[in-house]
């Protein structure tokens, strides 16, 4: 695999490789949405780059306590994408630290809940009190200011608005419903697809629409109920789109991880990908223009990752419950989390920071499985028991 990814690497590099790179994110974006809502500027893109209709991230677990609560202010896909790996530790890189000195970065967005992953960037703007025509705004200033060679732009109102349809009130034609009627999640993906369009016109009016390569795409995912539950599937997947120099036309790829997203966007512009460990992920050469798309085939790591977490929470619960009739499963989950019955914990949410002990993600899946298929077995134990 490593010898895969490094050839995958040095494919990428060309003379014709773009100048720059903007990842535009409309943050909380549901994979349907571009089919169901208006939303002329994204489609038009779709043909003209290769689409990928469903990109998996990790669960978008936030929690706020803790070691990861220390070190990181958002949920665990933004730390990851901006990494390139599973195995968050310290001494880690950030894609906008493989950019030569000399190189301008930049990341404008309207919270400040992405301080945590800014490290490295020349220009930081977090300011919570811009609407997202504000960060449109700022940013198409910065363009025409500094020749900036990476660029994250990320609107957050879409996300907000996800957020809040989760605990409206049952008198709104779109209580938990994303679609419905006057639904402010709605308008704000419009308004961003809008400003995404505004963007593109400013690239094309100052000469660099066609030497910049443009991503597009979100952190997570979107509960149809709103916000991103993590035991929602629609939490973990959004659309990405990419366009530009080398980039295919109207290409769609089956699946694409959002750990492959800093070492596609590194080879693209012939730079080291930020870390290369047993979490990291690759670069998806299916996105050039010279490569065939067709025979294009993804581990589909994190897709596994994610159905295996949310078996353990289940498989978990239900063990508990069984503790109340007999005392042995209350014991059973110590010995689980202690590891007093396997050789390694069960890799959760909850020991994140500690999933780079496992080495690789493929021996990560093959440790959650044994114990999932242990505990599988206790609670059948448990039903005969009953």
């Amino acid at each position: 695999m490593e010898k895969e990814i490094n050839n995958r690497i040095m494919y990428s590099v060309s003379d014709n490789k773009p100048e720059r790179v903007i990842v535009f994110f409309i943050d909380g974006l549901h994979w349907k949405a571009p089919e169901r809502l208006n939303m002329p500027v994204f489609n038009k893109l779709v043909k003209e780059g290769t689409y990928i209709r469903q990109s998996f991230m990790i669960m978008p677990h936030h929690p706020t306590v803790g070691e990861y609560g220390q070190m990181h202010s958002s949920s665990f896909p933004n730390p990851v994408l901006q990494e390139g790996t599973l195995f968050l530790k310290h001494g880690n890189r950030m894609l906008q630290e493989m950019f030569p000195e000399g190189n301008t970065t930049a990341f404008v967005a309207n919270t400040k809940a992405y301080v945590s992953v800014n490290r490295g960037f020349d220009i930081n703007i977090h300011n919570p009190n811009m609407s997202d025509t504000s960060v449109l705004e700022q940013s198409i200033e910065l363009l025409n200011k500094y020749d900036i060679k990476y660029f994250r732009i990320h609107l957050q109102t879409p996300g907000n608005e996800g957020r809040y349809l989760s605990y409206t009130s049952p008198d709104k034609p779109y209580y938990r419903n994303i679609w419905g009627e006057s639904s402010p999640y709605v308008k704000a993906v419009e308004e961003a697809d809008s400003l995404l369009g505004r963007l593109i016109d400013n690239l094309r009016d100052t000469g660099k629409l066609e030497s910049t390569l443009l991503v597009v795409t979100s952190d997570h995912g979107q509960s149809e109920q709103g916000w991103h539950p993590m035991i929602d599937e629609d939490s973990v997947m959004t659309p990405l789109i990419f366009k530009g120099p080398l980039i295919a036309k109207n290409r769609q790829l089956p699946y694409f991880e959002h750990t492959d997203l800093s070492p596609t966007i590194a080879g693209l512009m012939g730079v080291q990908k930020p870390n290369n460990d047993g979490g990291s992920g690759m670069f998806v050469s299916e996105v050039l223009e010279t490569k065939e798309g067709v025979a294009f085939e993804h581990p589909r790591y994190i897709q596994i990752v994610n159905r295996q977490l949310n078996e353990y929470n289940s498989l978990r619960a239900r063990i508990m419950i069984a503790g109340e009739g007999d005392v042995y499963y209350s014991s059973l989950i110590s010995y689980l989390e202690n590891e007093l019955l396997t050789p390694e914990p069960f890799y959760h949410q909850d020991r994140f920071l500690e999933w780079y002990k496992s080495g690789s993600t493929a021996h990560l899946i093959e440790v959650n499985d044994t114990i999932l298929d242990q505990m599988k077995e206790e609670l059948k134990r448990a039903g005969a028991v009953k």
